[in-house]
């Protein structure tokens, strides 16, 4: 496999190091050697002095979303967010527990009617327990979300509205992420969240190329395919949030729902979430093949042209599932130029969208591939670039095999310039004792 730019740039920063030292031998200066083989790298971040949000675009619909896909992309990157950013987010939080999408004063009181949301409770939820240090943000969000569950199981948009998948899966993943068992969360009528996310699955009745997928919600009695809710409804059939940990090298391949002839109805649906996750999968490979590596946005009023960020979902989803050809043929597909999915994830401004870059760090890491190198952009970095300086940042097992190559390699470096310092001494000895 040929190096990734990062690497070999790292290579480079190491053969300049072991010239250095060699010249360094020549000016015999005492002094000259360990300041060779200083290490040039930049220092570490700083703790983040200024607080505040990721990203620059205006927060008021989707500050706290974006922070929390932030946090959750750095935490599966071994990257620690700045504490004044965490402050900012679990300032968020209303007294009683919910999230809104976003708040410019934190000391006015919510107002609960029209203020918080399910959706972005569930992905506060999710960053907080991720990043640690904020179990009672955590509980009290898990209570809201709670005591907000509609009678069939399910999640609206907004308290009391009608259930959606959406709202579902990303409540599954508050759960979940939480160590909490989503089955085991009912609501006051028996019904779990999987009762109502298999509610909105389109079964044999449907026409073939849409059995298995999800609808967002029914519009008007009827169930409409919908990407957006097929992917967020997969992972969460698998009692998965938006952070999913790297597939496998086995390969799951897709299987579609088995329809028979005569069959229709509530009958012909998955019978359990496991099954429900796999016939949905393989309407998401089946989409994206038809698409050739990528998903039309499906939701109605939607623009033409690819949805990157759906797509980015499925690959989390097909990953999460274990179909790792599949969810790895769709981030090829993200990864090329001719997808532009860079120029989708720098945002309107052009200075990098955090969300946008979270969900692709999600999907290149559930898929098993290295978000530090996703076609020659090192997206953990753009990442952490849209917020404060980072507390710490892990290196990648790449750089630890460098740094381990570039401690031999310096050694070795010392070596030559001792026996060169050695032999040049012992040159002007001998001419100072002919002299004498």
């Amino acid at each position: 496999m040929a190096p990734s730019p990062a690497a070999r740039a790292r290579r480079a920063t190491r053969i300049r190091r072991g010239a250095t030292v060699l010249a360094g031998v020549a000016v015999l200066s005492a002094a000259a050697v360990p300041a060779a083989l200083a290490d040039a790298s930049p220092s570490a971040p700083s703790s983040g002095a200024a607080p505040g949000l990721y990203g620059s675009a205006d927060p008021k619909f989707d500050g706290v979303f974006r922070q929390s896909l932030a946090f959750l992309a750095q935490h599966a990157t071994g990257v620690t967010p700045a504490r004044p950013a965490i402050d900012w987010l679990a300032g968020q939080q209303c007294a009683d527990g919910g999230f809104p999408g976003f708040r410019a004063d934190t000391a006015k009181p919510c107002d609960t009617a029209k203020d918080e949301f399910p959706d972005q409770t569930a992905a506060a939820v999710q960053a907080l327990a991720a990043v640690g240090g904020r179990g009672e943000q955590v509980e009290k969000g898990l209570a809201w979300l709670k005591g907000h569950q509609n009678g069939d199981g399910g999640w609206g948009m907004t308290p009391g509205a009608e259930s959606n998948a959406n709202s579902t899966a990303a409540a599954v993943g508050a759960f979940a992420a939480a160590g909490q068992d989503p089955a085991k969360v009912r609501s006051k009528d028996g019904k779990s969240p999987y009762d109502a996310l298999l509610t909105f699955q389109l079964g044999c009745d449907a026409p073939e190329g849409d059995r298995g997928a999800f609808a967002w919600a029914p519009q008007k009695g009827k169930l409409n395919a919908d990407n957006f809710a097929s992917a967020a409804a997969t992972t969460a059939a698998l009692g998965k949030g938006y952070l999913v940990e790297p597939a496998g090298k086995e390969n799951k391949p897709v299987r579609p729902l088995t329809c028979s002839e005569g069959d229709g109805g509530d009958k012909a649906k998955p019978k359990d979430a496991p099954a429900a996750a796999e016939a949905a999968a393989a309407y998401l490979a089946k989409k994206l093949d038809a698409g050739r590596g990528h998903l039309e946005a499906s939701m109605p009023g939607a623009p033409k042209g690819p949805d990157f960020g759906t797509t980015a979902d499925a690959v989390t989803a097909l990953a999460a599932g274990g179909h790792r050809e599949a969810a790895g043929k769709t981030l090829d597909w993200l990864k090329s130029a001719d997808s532009k999915t860079m120029a989708w994830a720098d945002g309107d401004n052009g200075k990098g969208d955090p969300g946008r870059l979270a969900k692709l760090v999600l999907a290149a890491r559930a898929a098993g591939a290295d978000p530090r190198d996703f076609g020659g952009t090192d997206l953990v970095e753009k990442l952490n670039a849209t917020g404060p300086a980072p507390e710490s940042v892990a290196k990648s097992d790449e750089e630890k095999k460098d740094d381990k190559d570039s401690s031999s390699g310096n050694w070795w470096f010392v070596a030559v310039a001792f026996v060169a310092a050695v032999g040049v001494g012992f040159l002007f000895s001998n001419r100072r004792k002919k002299q004498r």
